[in-house]
């Protein structure tokens, strides 16, 4: 990652508190925005759509809908923290909703995420997005849910997972040379993949700060890594299947646990998103 290098004055007088001093100043600046946010979000409490569930035209969120407003509401690029973080940490201004008191908020310097958990414990999500050091826009954007319902007399099981993301691609993947589009498509599967690793693992390490990190998004790492390693291990068997991941419907894979699903893949110049449904997710069940 690019840094900006300090004075040739201030590396020979004191280089090892300069780099401490540059480091502390990149994470109050994050800080602040952080706590900025966190204001505008108690400012804005009951008149934002984030915090009702209800849509920009009235309308009645599903509770998928409602799980995933931060990702839908967020944009690449143009979202900056001040924008991005209220929405990002909205059950604290939640009330007798799906969400009171049911998110976390977990952050690094640039990595700010809430995981909720149902009270039944069936249905987790999170929410998370990645800051650029400097700018401060979105250049990375998640959601990831999973239902493991248990079915009665009444209803039947609902198990399925389904993952959204959208980024800005790193220079290490646009300028590389392929030998064909397929194998193009499979590097930049290969790079989201890396890039949640990345993400989640920033979370975690400063463990010992108190609120900064739940363990559980761990568990929802190691759900969304089986599901791109899995289409992966197809795709590299069989690379002329990575052109379906382009196609409306997206390419059709199975997975261990949740059964038949598809992933989608758009690229557009310098971003590409990602779609992922199995089970329940991938059938519209309700």
């Amino acid at each position: 990652m690019r840094r900006k290098m300090p004075s040739q004055s201030a590396i020979s007088k004191h280089p090892d508190s300069t780099a401490n001093s540059r480091i502390g100043n990149r994470r109050l600046t994050f800080a602040v925005c952080c706590y900025t946010g966190l204001l505008v979000s108690i400012l804005l409490a009951g008149c934002s759509a984030v915090s009702s569930p209800t849509g920009a035209q009235g309308q009645q969120l599903s509770e998928e809908q409602e799980l995933s407003a931060p990702y839908d509401q967020i944009t690449l690029k143009k979202s900056l923290t001040l924008d991005a973080l209220p929405k990002i940490r909205r059950s604290q201004s939640e009330h007798g909703s799906l969400l009171a008191e049911t998110e976390t908020v977990s952050h690094s310097d640039r990595v700010v995420a809430s995981l909720g958990q149902s009270r039944d414990d069936s249905r987790t999500w999170f929410n998370m997005v990645t800051f650029h050091e400097y700018r401060l826009n979105v250049i990375r954007k998640y959601f990831f849910a999973v239902d493991d319902r248990a079915g009665s007399l009444r209803t039947r099981a609902r198990r399925g997972l389904r993952f959204d993301c959208e980024m800005v691609l790193g220079k290490e993947v646009l300028g590389e040379s392929y030998t064909s589009e397929n194998a193009r498509r499979i590097a930049i599967l290969r790079y989201v993949l890396d890039s949640i690793r990345k993400d989640i693992k920033e979370l975690g390490d400063d463990v010992d700060v108190p609120g900064q990190y739940n363990q559980k998004l761990d568990v929802c790492g190691m759900l969304i890594n089986q599901t791109f390693e899995t289409v992966l291990v197809k795709l590299e068997a069989s690379p002329v299947l990575a052109m379906r991941l382009s196609r409306a419907g997206g390419a059709e894979f199975d997975h261990i646990n949740f059964n038949k699903g598809t992933v989608r893949m758009i690229v557009a110049d310098d971003t590409v998103a990602i779609m992922v449904r199995f089970g329940a997710f991938a059938h519209g069940e309700k």
